[in-house]
């Protein structure tokens, strides 16, 4: 992983975690996001003939449904340039309009870091 010399530990806890859902599933994205008392979610893009949901969507399904009640950050591993408006939309649901997106390119660095809002 090519490293972001000024990212704080634990954001780049997420991003490595995206990038290893990417790559052990062979999706084409991977995402984690940080819940309110630092416990990580982790997915990959889901594609099946009945069910769509991006990376990101799906791991803050995942926290939602494991009881979290907000978002500290989130992190999606893409080939995008940025994250998706609808994937903004599921953590801003969450986390509120301030939660920060940090979208890293397949090599886990950060290109730019968004806020949900």
């Amino acid at each position: 992983m090519t490293e972001t010399p000024d990212l704080d530990p634990e954001d780049r806890k997420i991003v490595t975690l995206a990038r290893s859902a990417r790559a052990r599933n062979g999706v084409p994205e991977g995402a984690a996001v940080r819940d309110e008392t630092g416990r990580t979610y982790v997915a990959g893009t889901v594609a099946l003939d009945s069910l769509k949901l991006s990376a990101l969507r799906t791991a803050v399904a995942m926290a939602v449904a494991s009881g979290a009640k907000s978002l500290e950050a989130a992190a999606v591993v893409t080939e995008a340039e940025s994250a998706s408006d609808e994937d903004r939309a599921a953590v801003r649901d969450l986390g509120g309009a301030g939660t920060p997106v940090l979208v890293a390119g397949l090599d886990g660095t950060v290109r730019t870091t968004v806020s949900a809002g």
